[in-house]
């Protein structure tokens, strides 16, 4: 379509489009366009999930190999730290506290490695996620993947963490003489339910993180008023019962989640740990919190997904 305009000039103008006067919403429906980085269904998330499960699986061994590469004693602070921590709770807690109750030492030092092994475990997934995203914003903005992959990532190098620390708290068993006998095959389902309990607080911390970068500095005191109301370096019944703490409390510290799994791999690998020892419903705690935090985690970190690495 041509005309001419007063000076003689001809101008050319392109024919109508059958998309004039459509909205952008219209036009995107029209041709089945989608927002650049809109969050996809929460099936297709998990499709997307499972397709990037060597990435994952490769992000966290690089992770874990890099975690002490510049010190010299390189993977074994993996070990050395938590034995450490152990030493100093022992000190302070068994000996000038008394905090193991009538425990021996042939008890009490496994109960106390096995507390805090486990203990750290979930510790460390909860501070790793907390900086899952605000930590790694470079990878985020540059590459498009589902931003979960992160905190599994992340909660996936600590459970391999803990595994290379349970051959030293193998031979600390055995050398108290606490030797292989059938409970340690509940170990397998103790550390599946806490994993996926880890996971799903780990993708929780890291949404929040995401958007409040200060919530590390916070952390380290929430996790250590978590650990001393979960018996990780004392016998927790016993030490409520010399506080007379009243019974509701007494029942919401034994049924917290860190508790709950420290007490399962307890009864699991020591000899003498009887089941006297263990909360009501222990199995089904342990199963409600890894399903209550494992979904929740994961429904809660979906749904803000199309907001990481923004602003």
């Amino acid at each position: 379509m041509s005309e001419t305009t007063h000076d003689g000039a001809v101008v050319v103008s392109a024919p109508p489009s059958p998309d004039d006067g459509l909205s952008p919403a219209e036009l995107a429906a029209k041709y089945g366009l989608s927002v650049s980085g809109a969050r996809p269904g929460l099936g297709e998330y998990v499709r997307q999930l499972w397709g990037r499960r060597h990435f994952i699986l490769a992000f966290s061994q690089a992770k874990l190999t890099a975690q002490y590469s510049q010190a010299k004693l390189g993977q074994l602070w993996q070990v050395a730290t938590p034995l450490l921590n152990a030493a100093v709770y022992f000190l302070i807690f068994g000996l000038l506290l008394g905090g193991r109750g009538d425990m021996e030492n042939d008890i009490f030092i496994p109960f106390l490695v096995t507390g805090v092994f486990v203990f750290t475990f979930t510790q460390s997934s909860a501070l790793a996620g907390v900086r899952a995203i605000s930590g790694n914003l470079g990878l985020v903005r540059a590459l498009h993947f589902p931003r979960a992959s992160l905190p599994i990532s992340f909660s996936l190098q600590q459970l391999q963490q803990l595994l290379f620390s349970m051959i030293v708290l193998v031979i600390i068993l055995a050398g108290f003489g606490h030797f292989p006998m059938w409970s340690w095959f509940l170990v397998v389902p103790a550390l599946a339910l806490q994993f996926v309990f880890n996971t799903g607080l780990a993708l929780i911390m890291a949404r929040m993180g995401s958007k409040t970068p200060d919530l590390a500095q916070l952390m380290p005191f929430i996790l250590r008023t978590w650990m001393y109301g979960s018996g990780v370096m004392y016998s927790l019944p016993y030490m409520l019962e010399r506080a007379h703490a009243p019974s509701w409390l007494a029942d919401v510290l034994l049924a917290n989640p860190a508790s709950v799994y420290i007490d399962l791999m307890r009864f699991a690998l020591i000899d003498g740990y009887g089941r006297e020892n263990l909360p009501p419903h222990v199995w089904t705690l342990a199963i409600g919190w890894a399903l209550l935090a494992g979904i929740g985690g994961f429904v809660y970190f979906w749904k803000a997904e199309e907001r990481y690495g923004r602003g």
